[in-house]
């Protein structure tokens, strides 16, 4: 493989912004892709792919390097250089690439990769926190699936079209699928493809959703005609496959506090041809009072550590912070006490995260059904997804029933 100065010199800046400046990896990657438009898919593969590549083994690469952040330029030709290295990808002979000991690179990773936290790349404190949650072996084995790309899933918008359909449709644009067992909604790209630029996407044939993230709805056993209220819908990714799962019939309620994520849900439900959703912005108490007892389900998709989705969002291991954790709990539990009084008696209520941690999942269910607000609720059956069993992100969901 042959680089190019152009492309390796846009990883260098998206580097640079996300490990100095904060920026969103994603977003970093989106920037760092706009320089050109001549840019061909595998020159646009290679910048995203690198960046995250260096992103996730941050702290393992930094350590062969022996660098420090905040990174200096020189500083991320290193890691560069080490990953090129580690790859096996012939360094040119630039002027920002010092001579690199290629030996005592390859030496230092043997050496590292008998260390978790360095073979794993992540801050101590997530490792003490995985090993003490999970326990030694399930936490080893966690940490390593999550450090692994994630797929490209689809979710079929069954409104539109048949699984079996779109895998059609995807093959006559070049896009080549396969079913996976166990989930009855999801194609899994074959090779990664920018599969917005597809007519099927601009149709409304599909979202791009995780495998495990599609479980989620399901989890809530909805029936079409039913008054559903998605507490925290974002950009509604579970929203809209409730309304796929209803039939577009009912009334789904999406909130959020954010309104710009709930501007996108509506542009997103256009293109799905779904029309049963009604956008509410979360911006007093109110809100939430005019939908009690009001509910036949409820789905409480928590904000939470985000553990569980490492593997395409692996700049989060930097950037959280152990007070976050706690203050992410209480909030949690603060949700859940008052987003379940708007399921009626009879019905109801999925909690959720893509998180893996039990503190954060069924500890949180446990002391919601031991409280005042809980005591109406009943346990009917929770699901804790590991990613080292599943293939796919970590999550929870726990089914509770109104008495």
């Amino acid at each position: 493989m042959r680089l190019h100065r152009n492309l390796t010199y846009a990883v260098i800046d998206s580097l640079r912004d996300i490990f100095n400046e904060g920026v969103y990896a994603d977003k970093g990657v989106e920037t760092a892709l706009k320089r050109d438009k001549r840019w061909g898919a595998r020159d646009r593969k290679f910048v995203a792919e690198t960046i995250y590549d260096i992103v996730r083994w941050k702290r393992l690469y930094a350590e062969i390097a022996n660098v420090k952040e905040p990174f200096s330029r020189p500083d991320l030709w290193r890691l560069f250089s080490v990953w090129c290295v580690l790859r096996g990808i012939k360094l040119p002979d630039w002027n920002q690439i010092e001579p690199t000991p290629t030996r005592r690179i390859k030496g230092k990773f043997d050496e590292l990769s008998k260390i978790r936290k360095f073979r794993e790349s992540i801050p101590d404190w997530i490792d003490e926190l995985g090993v003490k949650e999970l326990g030694e072996d399930i936490w080893t084995k966690e940490i390593a699936s999550l450090n692994k790309q994630a797929d490209v899933i689809l979710r079929t918008n069954t409104l539109n079209t048949t699984k079996q359909n779109l895998q059609k449709q995807l093959a006559s644009e070049e896009i080549e699928t396969e079913f996976i067992k166990g989930y009855d909604d999801a194609l899994k790209l074959v090779e990664r493809a920018n599969v917005f630029k597809t007519e099927a996407f601009k149709k409304g044939l599909f979202e791009v959703q995780d495998a495990s993230s599609q479980l989620v709805a399901k989890f809530l056993e909805v029936e079409p005609g039913m008054k559903v209220v998605d507490t925290c819908a974002g950009a509604g990714g579970k929203t809209l496959h409730l309304a796929s799962l209803m039939q577009n019939k009912g009334n789904i309620i999406a909130l959020d506090i954010y309104e710009s994520k709930l501007k996108k849900l509506k542009v997103r439900a256009r293109r799905n041809g779904v029309h049963n959703i009604d956008t509410r912005v979360i911006d007093s108490t109110k809100v939430i009072k005019k939908l009690y007892d009001k509910a036949d389900r409820v789905l409480i998709d928590a904000p939470c550590s985000g553990l569980g989705v490492l593997r395409r969002n692996p700049d989060s291991k930097w950037k959280l912070q152990p007070e976050f954790l706690d203050n992410i709990k209480e909030v949690q539990q603060d949700v859940l006490q008052k987003y379940s009084k708007m399921v009626k008696q009879g019905g109801k209520m999925v909690y959720a995260t893509c998180s893996i941690l039990p503190s954060e999942n069924q500890q949180q269910v446990e002391f919601f059904l031991a409280s005042d607000a809980g005591k109406d609720f009943k346990f009917i059956a929770d699901k804790k997804v590991l990613s080292h069993k599943s293939g796919f992100d970590g999550f929870y969901m726990a089914l509770l029933e109104r008495k």
